[in-house]
């Protein structure tokens, strides 16, 4: 159920290839019907539940060395094809996976296997956002891709999934010229919660009447802190920007499994010392 809109839990249906994996994802089944009275204390029970979930989830991410990325946005924004396009290139350099979710459909999770990775597809029925929890029963299905990437195509939709840490490294929410350049403040907490955004589909910008400059502008009052990408994933212009982001993001992610490890091991080697003190 969502923490804003109310929709409903427990119609997670998803699509994978006819196989399971030893990262089981392991979770207490709390359901909680509670009035209108308690909304309040529903909606923080709910997001402190997923937040464990996140916990966890970035945690296995984190030993196996996996920058994930969960990519937002509204539908029709090309999220798609931009994740075709980039798999089809880093798949070569490192290992690569998505987890796609859709209310209806693996339409999704088809395209991107037929790129030539492995995917699968949550479908949420009438839910409008991805949750930790879901992620980690699609990790179950999913050869992970370890010292590698995990994009997370998540519904469409910029309101939901703002609230919910899926345990990735960054929010990275793709916006296309088509929609308005007033969509940052029209949908700030989206803006807010992403590290990055792209500005997707520029090869259309001659067709239409969108002001780039303002459009940037009204991100950066969101947040200042975003980074701004443009491209066109139909012609490729602007993606090697997006595709070098991606590398260093991948080099940090085996930074923090290595600093993981240099933890772990010294935290052994105390015991070690204590027990034989």
């Amino acid at each position: 159920m969502c923490s804003t809109c109310g929709c409903g839990e427990n119609e997670l249906t998803i699509h994978a290839h006819d196989h399971a994996h030893d990262h089981a994802h392991e979770h207490p089944h709390v359901h909680d019907h509670a009035p209108e009275a308690r909304r309040l204390t529903l909606e923080q029970d709910i997001l402190a539940k997923n937040a464990e979930f996140a916990a966890g989830n970035r945690r296995l991410f984190t030993e196996r060395g996996i920058l994930v990325l969960n990519l937002v946005s509204s539908p029709g924004s090309g999220k798609t094809t931009l994740l075709a396009r980039t798999v089809q290139t880093l798949r070569a350099e490192f290992p690569v996976a998505v987890i796609g979710g859709d209310q209806q459909t693996a339409n999704d999770a088809e395209r991107i296997r037929a790129a030539g990775v492995p995917a699968v597809q949550i479908n949420t029925g009438k839910g409008c956002h991805l949750d930790a929890h879901g992620i980690g029963h699609a990790l179950e299905r999913l050869p992970l891709p370890e010292q590698g990437l995990l994009f997370i195509e998540n519904v469409g939709n910029l309101v939901c999934p703002a609230d919910f840490d899926l345990g990735e490294a960054c929010k990275v929410v793709v916006l296309s010229v088509t929609e308005g350049e007033d969509k940052p403040l029209k949908y700030p907490n989206m803006f807010a919660a992403s590290g990055l955004m792209l500005l997707n589909k520029t090869d259309l910008l001659p067709h239409l009447d969108f002001d780039v400059a303002r459009c940037l502008d009204h991100a950066r009052r969101v947040n200042p802190d975003i980074r701004i990408l443009q491209l066109s994933a139909r012609t490729g212009e602007g993606m090697e920007a997006w595709l070098d982001w991606l590398r260093q993001g991948q080099q940090a992610a085996l930074a923090r499994q290595i600093s993981r490890l240099e933890v772990d091991l010294a935290a052994a080697r105390a015991r070690l010392t204590a027990s034989a003190a």
